[in-house]
């Protein structure tokens, strides 16, 4: 399954980053550290979920909470959602 990002209001890939440079950790850092969790995914994939531009599958997102030691919700913080969007 996989997350759908919008990167005007939905971008999980901007508290991706941050959570990643709170960790000290280089890009490729964090895909040798998914990839030896069983995650495959190039550098260049994960750049582009940092930029909203990729979607992220939940299996990845697990991943990453091990590697910056975080909660799931930790991805969504300043997200909200609008009732009339729906």
């Amino acid at each position: 399954m996989k997350i759908r990002q919008n990167k005007s209001k939905y971008n999980v890939g901007k508290n991706i980053k941050i959570l990643r440079n709170e960790c000290r950790l280089t890009q490729e850092q964090v895909v040798c550290k998914m990839q030896l969790l069983g995650v495959q995914l190039s550098r260049s994939y994960y750049s582009q979920i940092e930029m909203g531009i990729a979607n992220i599958k939940v299996e990845e997102l697990l991943a990453l909470c091990i590697i910056f030691d975080c909660q799931i919700t930790d991805f969504f913080k300043g997200m909200e959602l609008n009732s009339k969007e729906f």
